[in-house]
């Protein structure tokens, strides 16, 4: 039993979390905050303006998600058998989540934003479009789960 290896193990494992809490909280602070001023100019948007701010949160469940496959399912970590050389790899999948969980929120915060500012002029008719624009970029988060999953089954 190697604490060293399993310590590294968790921190990894608790990665991803953290960059899905950093950017949902900075892509919700900039949507939410485009958000105000619109709604002080037009508060019938209310309820577009919640649901597009709201977007970047999801990718703090994608980055829970990982952190509790990698702690509940990949038992060398959870054993405390993990070998050094497996936890370092690990690091560098639980960064790729890490940045893949951050980057995407932040970003789908900028276009939820940019949506939200238009609300207004289109009197509403961008939402869905906006949604779907917000969609692609909520890709790489997704992508992030998946290559966490896929890097651990190369690990072994």
């Amino acid at each position: 039993m190697d604490p060293l290896a399993t310590s590294i193990g968790y921190i990894a494992a608790v990665l991803p979390l953290m960059g899905g809490v950093i950017g949902s909280s900075k892509g919700m602070q900039y949507a939410a905050s485009v958000g105000a001023s619109v709604l002080a100019e037009e508060p019938t948007q209310f309820r577009n303006v919640l649901t597009l701010a709201a977007l970047p949160m999801t990718q703090t469940f994608y980055g829970l998600i990982q952190m509790i496959y990698l702690i509940l399912i990949y038992a060398p970590i959870r054993d405390g058998t993990i070998e050094l050389s497996k936890a370092l790899a690990l690091l560098g999948l639980g960064f790729v989540g890490f940045m893949a969980e951050a980057i995407s929120a932040w970003a789908q915060g900028v276009v939820c934003a940019s949506g939200i500012a238009e609300l207004p002029r289109t009197k509403g008719a961008n939402f869905v479009t906006t949604v779907i624009l917000a969609a692609y970029v909520e890709l790489w988060g997704i992508l992030g789960i998946v290559f966490m999953i896929l890097g651990t089954t190369l690990i072994g």
